[in-house]
């Protein structure tokens, strides 16, 4: 019973030291100039929002979270947004892996006017650690979450990481 306690401890642990290290590691990479919405906050029914995957077409068709729409970060096109969300006050949450790149494209959303902008706080590995389904290409529940680079794949806790 002891060592069951003591494992427990220590996973307990290491679960909590991974959140840090997310906030430490948002904290070195962003200027946090745009609010963060937390994933149980996101994954409440009443959270109503337009969710934008910031991250490459290959990560995005190995798994997203369920409705969201593509729209890269290497290749990022603003007009594509303001074509197509015309209502500047709509609620959007824009995600990546961790929550780095998703804050450069929400930026670029508020600099055109958008009123209502939030980073996914960890991105589609916090999402996916905190038991949350994430979809693949055909709109599928996967396990599959892609892990952008063994480097930052260390904050994928759960799931089945897929590289290129």
């Amino acid at each position: 019973m002891h060592k069951i306690f003591t494992l427990s401890f220590l996973l307990l642990s290491f679960l909590v030291n991974g959140q840090e290290s997310i906030e430490k590691l948002l904290k070195t990479h962003n200027k946090e100039s745009i609010p963060y919405i937390s994933v149980q906050e996101l994954a409440m029914p009443k959270t109503d929002a337009i969710l934008l995957d910031s991250r490459e077409l290959t990560e995005y068709e190995t798994s997203h979270l369920k409705d969201a729409i593509h729209v890269g970060y290497d290749k990022f096109n603003i007009e594509n947004i303001t074509t197509s969300i015309t209502d500047k006050s709509t609620t959007i949450v824009v995600y990546c892996s961790l929550g780095i790149r998703s804050e450069d494209i929400a930026e670029q959303l508020e600099k055109v006017g958008y009123t209502n902008v939030y980073n996914l706080f960890g991105g589609i590995f916090e999402w996916k650690n905190k038991d949350f389904t994430v979809y693949d290409i055909e709109n599928k529940p996967t396990e599959n979450v892609h892990a952008f680079s063994k480097e930052w794949s260390q904050w994928l806790i759960k799931g089945k990481k897929i590289y290129d």
